[in-house]
This record gives C-alpha cells, structure tokens and sequence, in this order.
C-alpha cells in the first residue's frame, strides 16, 4: 500500500457554550417538566442566567477590530483576544433576521453546527461563539491572512507552481474531505474559492453553508447544492441518493483545475455543463453507469452529441504535469458513475502521494498574500448559497424545505 498522506489527528479545540445553545437547553429541560412546576420554572430561570454569565465572559475575551468586508448575511470584523493582541482572529456576525425562526436562516445554523463538530488542521477552525447584545451570534474563526487557493490558480504570471506544488494542496484537501467523510459530513460545495490559506500555507476548508450529515441512506437530500462548474454529474440529473463521492467529483474538478489554470468544464446552464462533462469526460449511458437512465433529470444526448468516455491518452495529453500514476487518480475521481468513483479515503490511499517529486512543505509554497479584506470577502458570503459562475454577481438561494 502506498504512504497515506493521513496526519495523526489532533484533540478537539475547547469551543464555550454559546447563550443560545445554553438557553436553548434550558428551554428542553424546563419543558419536561409539568406545567405550573415551581421548580421546572426556578431551574428554566437559573438556566437562562447561567447562559447570559457564559455568554458575556465569551464576548469579553476578545477585541473587534476595524471591519474587514460586510454583506447582507454577515459582517467580518478583524479582531484579537484581549489579553493578547498579537492573536488574530476573524469575528463573522451574523445578522438576525426576523423572517427565519429563531432569528437565523438554516444555512447559518448548518455552518455553526459543523464547525463546531470538525477540529482537523485542514479546516477552518471555529474558537468561539457568542452573542451581541443585539442577539446577532458572532463566530470567532481563525485567521487566514493569505487569501484563497482561487488567488494563486488565476494569477499566471506572478504565481508559479508545478506537481510537487500540486501535490501538497491535493494532500491537504484530501485530508479535510476525509476528516469530514469520517464523521458523515458531505461538505457539498468545495471550489478553490472555498480553500483558504494560512499564514503557515495550509489549506483550509471552509464555508459550511451547504454541509449536512449524511448518516441516514434512506433519506433524500436536495441535488441543488456544489457550484455547477464541480457539481457531479449525477446531481445535474437530479438524484437525491447520494454518497461522500460528489464531494471527490469536485475535489477533481479542483485538481484539474489546479493543472490548467482554468477550470475543467465551464457551463453557463446545467444542461451546458451536462454538454462539457460529455465533451470532456464522456457522456453516460446505461453501458458505463448503470442506472443512469432512471435518475429524476435525466437527460439523453443525441448521436452528434455522445461521446465515448475518455481514455488515458487524453488525460495523459491534457494533464500530463502530473505523471502517468497522477492522471490514474484524476481519471478515478472524475469517474462518471458515482459507484465506482474513488472515495475520499481511496485518494489518500493511492499510490500516487509516493511517487516522485515528493510534496512541496507547506513552508515553501508559493504565496500570493490576500490580506485581511480578501479573507473578508471570502467570510461575509452567505453559506447555503453557490455561484453558477463568474459573471453570476447574484447567488441562487437554495429552497431546502421544497425538497
């Protein structure tokens, strides 16, 4: 078996009980007891106290600094912790609105969830989480000065990189991507705008507007999730039975993209994209995905436009950067048919992390350097939202509740 680029696994970080966990819990203990209960009532009282205690000593141990970048879901503030000013972290309020119950939309409540539950190297971490005396919530993250993997893809001319390069930013996503499989989270919208990168050069996952867990098979989730240039083929058909595989589908997209400078397959409409993975991939069909034909959106391509699945030839043409052992795993993660498309831990597993050149150390990446504003622009985005492209300057708002 190859060597495995998996990191041992560090202890999860100590994160203070918000007010509104801590009143919500009041509020399930007081309701099982009786009605009219003195003591239920006194215990629901302490409760809420006790929450207000915790959440005001959370709020004091840090310091909002100037403002990093604001939208109309959240606002980024630089900030540090009081007793040390020279520990930087990212403040993101989110704001409260009235037309979602308890004052936050679904997809904030999904972020906060899943950041609280993943403590890995490779993915943003969440430090705290308090309320304002406005009740807007305010997540303490960790501060990523350097911009986004995005950055450094786009900027041709400063930027230089070969496979050694690419190698150490596959590891490392493939290492988050893992972390959350492991502990049934499918992310659901990784793109290089989503990978932030830390004053040391790690690669962090981040934006969890759109993760859900996905520990029970028999329950539909929505197709309408990854931006469409690294949504999976079976999405763009319509399936809702899916696995930790669309998450793969779009690191591919990512490692593909990280060799062109481009991204693989760029469509202005889902069937224009169904038209370039045909194009680029190959189109499916009952002969190499099985059951294709019976997914919801399924969409049958003519003769002028079928095109046979891509062999190693093309991908060793397009993207031979890599190695003939490299494009073995990008063909494995851009497999059409979800069932036979490697896994998150089959990527690590591949024998591809120990061929030659060896990864570069996260301490000699190249580095661009997107400053705070870049990693504000990157924070005030709406999680539950995704971008169909770069000239969509309004994000799609996903309807959870129609599916």
């Amino acid at each position: 078996m190859a060597v495995s680029p998996l990191p041992a696994q560090n202890g999860t970080s100590e994160i203070k009980l918000s007010a509104a966990k801590a009143k919500s819990l009041a509020v399930r203990t007081g309701s099982m007891s009786k009605p009219g209960n003195q003591g239920a009532a006194t215990a629901k009282a302490k409760g809420a106290e006790l929450a207000e205690q915790l959440n005001e000593e959370t709020r004091q141990k840090y310091v909002k600094g100037k403002k990093l970048g604001e939208g109309t879901y959240a606002i980024v503030y630089l900030g540090h912790l009081k007793d040390d000013p020279q520990s930087l972290v990212a403040i993101k309020k989110i704001k409260v609105n009235t037309e979602y119950r308890e004052g936050l939309a679904m997809d904030a409540v999904r972020e906060l969830k899943h950041l609280q539950e993943l403590s890995h190297p490779n993915i943003i971490a969440l430090h705290s989480v308090f309320s304002s005396r406005n009740q807007n919530l305010n997540l303490v993250l960790e501060y990523l000065p350097q911009g986004d993997l995005e950055m450094l893809i786009r900027d041709v001319e400063g930027i230089r990189y070969g496979a050694a390069e690419v190698k150490t930013w596959m590891g490392m996503l493939g290492r988050a991507v893992w972390f959350c499989h492991e502990n049934f989270v499918l992310h659901r919208d990784i793109k290089p705008n989503n990978l932030l990168i830390a004053a040391d050069g790690e690669i962090k996952l981040a934006d969890f507007g759109l993760a859900r867990s996905f520990s029970d098979p028999y329950r539909g989730m929505t197709s309408q999730v990854i931006t469409r240039w690294y949504r999976p083929p079976e999405l763009l058909f319509g399936a809702r039975f899916y696995s930790g595989t669309v998450d793969v589908w779009s690191m591919g997209m990512v490692f593909a993209e990280l060799i062109l400078r481009r991204p693989f397959a760029m469509g202005t409409t889902d069937i224009n994209q169904l038209e370039l993975i045909c194009q680029n991939i190959g189109t499916p069909n009952e002969e190499n995905w099985p059951g294709v034909t019976k997914l919801e959106g399924y969409v049958k391509f003519d003769n002028l436009n079928s095109q046979p699945v891509k062999g190693r030839d093309f991908y060793l043409g397009t993207f031979g950067l890599i190695g003939s052992v490299g494009v073995d795993l990008l063909m494995a993660m851009l497999t059409l048919d979800p069932r036979k498309r490697s896994t998150a831990r089959q990527v690590l597993d591949h024998k591809w992390w120990a061929t030659d050149p060896r990864p570069t150390a996260k301490r000699d990446l190249p580095r661009k350097g997107g400053g705070p504003a870049k990693m504000g622009e990157d924070l005030k985005r709406r999680g539950g939202e995704i971008e169909d492209g770069p000239g969509d300057k309004v994000a799609r708002k996903l309807n959870f509740a129609a599916r």
